[in-house]
């Protein structure tokens, strides 16, 4: 038996899918319009549900004050400056001998003084941010990170800079007013930082912006990779979650054609020959019959791998970028203990699962938890549980269903 298919995932919160929170067009529009090409400024009276409750200003003092959150998921910045950890963190006292836990009283008086807090990871600290880039990421189909920016008064977080992933701008509360420049190198990639071109980041600067304009509570602002923004509080503070999106390039898919063709190569016990002897280190004059033989097999490699190969390798990666939906180890425990017949279940959502067939009959689930093989008088109740969503423990089988729980691959449906 052959089976291919893909985890059904949910889409949907309150009736909208998480990218038509973020932008009022259309997921087509949206991508034959902006997708790495243009900004995009949504107001929030366009948006019919928007996602400016998703880090209010209470939600940020619960972060610092009673989390115990550690560096690196919190940094501060002042003036264009990054402060270093020892300037807001501290031990974390008895019965926590961290030494670098973030200390709300140290926070308070950079806070005061102007400072900015960046909030780093909240796609896997706070859980209204979990689940909205999760859902994002499966609809965008690139992996979604999120930070948070509280900014006082009057006060600007970091110079003019660009980013090397698009970002989603969410202002959730305050407002900030913006300033954007073209790219002074299109399409950067993640090895490619502003930093490598701080000088014409600073000429691009000193000219007039392209777009200037502010972001009140609910606006959104889609910036693609490569344009240099900055932005300053006004009146009151300012915060606003950027959901960053590490896209997908045409550089991924080289990266994956050249490790498959070199594996290929490999094989030609040419290409495994060994090197003449080179007195005095490598020359061109005695290498380059070697390097023609190499670049021919690599060439003939590189049109024979076939594009099923490529976009398995980056299934691959893609998987590994994201995780699964949140899962509480002692309620799947209780719930593999205490599982009836008439208990329904489900596949935990955004497991990124692939079923196939296994020789003999049987089928190997492939997702972001570990591979789990099972014989062939099971394999319907993986099909029916990837392609119905939910089913009865009894339609499963116990047996299998509580093997399914204890692995964390389906959890007990609401």
């Amino acid at each position: 038996m052959t089976v291919d298919t893909t985890s059904r995932v949910p889409l949907r919160s309150r009736g909208h899918s998480a990218l038509a929170r973020l932008v009022p067009l259309s997921q087509s529009g949206f991508a034959s319009e902006h997708w790495g090409r243009q900004p995009l400024v949504s107001r929030a009276d366009e948006l019919l549900t928007g996602a400016a409750d998703l880090l209010g200003r209470d939600d940020v003092d619960e972060l610092v004050s009673r989390r115990g959150l550690r560096t690196p998921f919190l940094r501060v910045a002042r003036d264009g400056r990054t402060l270093g950890d020892r300037e807001f963190t501290a031990g974390g006292g008895v019965g926590a001998g961290i030494a670098d836990q973030v200390s709300d009283d140290k926070l308070l008086g950079h806070f005061a003084a102007g400072a900015t807090i960046v909030l780093q990871g909240l796609h896997r600290t706070w859980g209204p941010i979990i689940d909205f880039t999760q859902q994002l990421a499966e609809e965008l189909g690139h992996p979604v990170q999120a930070n948070a920016y509280v900014t006082p008064r009057q006060s600007r977080g970091f110079d003019d800079h660009y980013d090397v992933h698009d970002v989603f701008v969410v202002q959730t509360s305050g407002e900030k007013q913006w300033r954007l420049r073209p790219p002074v190198r299109p399409a950067p990639l993640r090895d490619d930082p502003w930093t490598d071109h701080r000088s014409d980041v600073e000429e691009a600067a000193r000219h007039d912006p392209a777009h200037e304009f502010t972001l009140r509570r609910g606006d959104v602002l889609y910036l693609p990779r490569g344009w240099i923004h900055s932005a300053t509080a006004l009146g009151g503070v300012s915060t606003h979650v950027t959901i960053g999106v590490h896209v997908w390039t045409r550089r991924h898919l080289a990266d994956e054609l050249a490790t498959l063709a070199v594996e290929a190569a490999s094989r030609s016990e040419r290409v495994r020959g060994t090197l003449p002897l080179s007195p005095g280190g490598p020359r061109t004059a005695s290498l380059d019959d070697d390097i023609e033989v190499a670049r021919e097999a690599l060439l003939e490699a590189l049109r024979a791998v076939p594009a099923t190969d490529v976009v398995a390798a980056l299934q691959g990666r893609w998987r590994d970028t994201q995780r699964a939906a949140p899962v509480g180890p002692l309620a799947q425990v209780a719930a593999a203990d205490d599982i009836g017949g008439d208990s329904c279940v489900r596949l935990r959502p955004h497991l990124g699962a692939r079923l196939g067939g296994e020789p003999g009959g049987g089928a190997r689930l492939t997702s972001r938890l570990p591979d789990l093989t099972v014989g062939e008088h099971d394999v319907g109740a993986l099909i029916a549980l990837v392609d119905d969503g939910v089913l009865r423990a009894d339609m499963v089988g116990l047996d299998l269903t509580r093997r399914l729980l204890l692995a964390g691959l389906v959890v007990l449906d609401d």
